[in-house]
């Protein structure tokens, strides 16, 4: 029995423990570069693989053509924006086939003749008119619509100019609809292109016109001829310097028509 015990104490000793095996492992100058090396391998792989799946989720998101895949109603949303992108200016009439420009907008590069044509007489004065005046035939009233899609900034009563609804787009254009009646908006709506605004109507200021509608296309409250742009979208529309002098140019073309008015008067007085 002793004998035994002996003899399993001997081979105990003979036998290396754990501990020192793995402490003379790391002793080895090449264990720790390993170790190393090992590690960056692992680190560079799951780059790699994290990488991998997310290119596979970025394809999940694109459709053909690259374009990402949105909800519907999310894609009616930027079709509704394009489509405001694209919009051009039609004739705010509801028959633009039967429309008739009674007054053409006053164009300080016009002859003469075109000027006299496009100023609108309002008691002992001249002012050339900031817009064009359209009628039907036989001068009955007709439905105004939108020239442009946009927000309406302004619904005003005005016995004057026949009242007002104005209507602002982006680039700083707004359109601007005198001489009207029977309103069917208010500040704060917004309006389609084509949207029904309401009945032509009568003004003190355009008497001789009868019932029409005075429409206004004005980029930084600068007037310009709505003719020049009807078909064409609000990027297109830019403040021309005959547009810049149309204010100076009317007070200057109204004084002197009332001047020579006034001369004619005289004259005629005297002879008399």
């Amino acid at each position: 029995m002793v004998a035994e015990v002996m003899k399993m104490r001997e081979e105990e000793k003979k036998r290396p423990s754990q501990s020192k095996n793995i402490k003379k492992f790391f002793k080895k100058r090449w264990v720790y570069p390993a170790v190393y090396l090992a590690c960056a391998a692992l680190l560079i792989s799951g780059i790699y693989w994290y990488q991998a799946a997310g290119s596979n989720s970025a394809k999940e998101k694109f459709s053909n053509n690259g374009n990402t895949s949105i909800s519907q109603k999310g894609a009616d949303n930027q079709a509704i924006e394009v489509n405001k992108a694209v919009e051009n200016f039609k004739m705010p009439v509801k028959n633009p086939d039967m429309a008739k420009i009674e007054k053409k907008f006053y164009d300080p590069n016009a002859s003469t003749k075109e000027q006299e044509a496009a100023l609108v007489v309002y008691g002992n004065t001249y002012q050339p008119n900031q817009g064009i005046d359209i009628t039907m035939e036989k001068g009955k009233s007709f439905d105004v619509v939108a020239a442009l899609g946009g927000t309406v900034t302004q619904v005003k009563e005005d016995a004057v100019l026949g009242n007002v609804i104005e209507v602002e787009h982006n680039k700083g254009v707004v359109t601007q609809y005198q001489s009207i009646k029977d309103i069917a908006v208010k500040e704060g709506d917004v309006v389609k292109q084509g949207q029904f605004l309401a009945k032509a109507g009568k003004s003190e200021l355009n008497q001789q016109a009868g019932t029409h509608l005075h429409f206004e296309i004005r980029k930084d409250d600068v007037a310009v001829n709505p003719v020049s742009y009807f078909n064409k979208s609000v990027s297109d529309v830019e403040i021309s310097s005959s547009s810049d002098e149309n204010a100076a140019g009317s007070e200057s073309s109204g004084e002197s028509k009332k001047d020579q008015t006034t001369k004619d008067t005289s004259t005629s007085q005297d002879q008399n």
